[in-house]
């Protein structure tokens, strides 16, 4: 629907918001068409790793061993990532926030807006009902500062108040966290939001051992659908005349006879 209304009408701003069960679950197959076509709309994916309008059952992002009415003893179930998926699906925006984030979010949402192309923000989003408390270790107020990696294009990839940061190892492509004595940073990484590899590699990092990346993690625009659509309706509208008929008859087709109907 939220496609057809753009596809319609391109001067409208057109937000979708959605959760991990429906744009996952019940509506993945639309969510991987929208970001691989690149309709110029935003989608806002509250990530609760639950349904928690449905009685709480478990979701597609929700973590082994998560009970629920569906998984009394526990879910086996191994979870979807919403931004690995969306870069999967070849999205070119893709952000990550916090639902108590009154400060980060706007400049996020604003980052989004000014996208052309599908802008991807998954927001943790806490469910105080059937999974409360699911994202504290890295969203409680004395947990943040040393579990929230915070990326901005152009700086190094810093948390913990400046002591700890990430490091590149290009022999094996792969990540770490270093301690970092005061001022020295020279080993870190800076971010690239362009950067489709360490997009991949900050989407990827288990958290626990490593940080919560929150942020523009990347931003890639490319030729948007809508706009491709715009501009083939105004060529062939140049042509001339489109002739149904003639289309219907292109190819195979085939007339049948009154006299090939017998009754029964």
């Amino acid at each position: 629907m939220a496609s057809g209304v753009k596809l319609a009408n391109p001067e409208l701003d057109v937000w979708i918001i959605t959760g991990d069960g429906d744009g996952l679950s019940i509506g993945g197959n639309h969510m991987f068409h929208l970001l691989r076509r690149n309709l110029d709309v935003q989608v806002l994916l509250f990530n609760n790793e639950i349904y928690g309008l449905t009685k709480g059952q478990y979701s597609p992002t929700s973590r082994v061993g998560t009970r629920s009415p569906s998984t009394p003893f526990g879910s086996v179930d191994r979870p979807a990532s919403p931004c690995s998926f969306a870069l999967g699906a070849g999205a070119r925006f893709i952000a990550r926030t916090v639902d108590t984030a009154q400060k980060a979010m706007p400049d996020i949402l604003k980052r989004a807006h000014a996208h052309k192309g599908t802008s991807f923000v998954e927001i943790f989003q806490n469910c105080i009902v059937y999974n409360d408390a699911v994202f504290d270790a890295f969203t409680d107020k004395k947990a943040a500062p040393d579990h929230q990696l915070h990326c901005v294009h152009g700086q190094p990839l810093l948390f913990a108040g400046g002591t700890k940061g990430l490091a590149f190892d290009a022999a094996t492509m792969t990540v770490s966290v270093v301690d970092l004595v005061e001022g020295e940073t020279a080993v870190v990484m800076v971010h690239d939001e362009t950067n489709r590899i360490m997009a991949q590699l900050l989407i990827d990092m288990p958290f626990g051992p490593f940080p919560m990346a929150l942020g523009v993690i990347w931003c890639s625009p490319a030729p948007t659908f809508d706009a491709a659509v715009a501009e083939q309706n105004s060529v062939v509208a140049a042509g001339k005349p489109a002739d149904l008929d003639a289309l219907l008859r292109k190819g195979q087709s085939w007339e049948i006879a009154s006299k090939d109907f017998h009754a029964v």
